[in-house]
């Protein structure tokens, strides 16, 4: 991810969370098209045709780096860890007065 500096006028948290978000987006770009053209690889040289028992081998570098995938979703839209922060901080405040 690119860390550049906030522009002048912009939050640096909603800044920073926006980066993480289109860096998800890419990586997901990415994977979709890198396994289709896996999954084309396949079909069209004939590994279908000769090969009908077990797995095809498409499946394992989707499962691979769909775990990398789930993790990235996560970091960028389920765990934004401000959120966590703040939430961790409520409590001890709450339990301080």
């Amino acid at each position: 991810m690119d860390y550049q500096p906030t522009p002048e006028g912009k939050d640096p948290q909603i800044w920073h969370l926006a980066h993480k978000r289109v860096a998800f987006k890419n990586h997901l770009a990415a994977y979709i098209v890198i396994n289709l053209f896996f999954w084309m690889l396949w079909y069209f040289t004939g590994a279908k045709i000769h090969n009908d028992e077990g797995v095809p081998w498409p499946v394992w570098p989707m499962m691979g780096w769909g775990i990398g995938i789930i993790f990235h979703f996560i970091a960028a839209y389920v765990n934004t860890g401000n959120t966590l922060i703040e939430r961790e901080y409520q409590k001890l405040k709450n339990q301080n007065h």
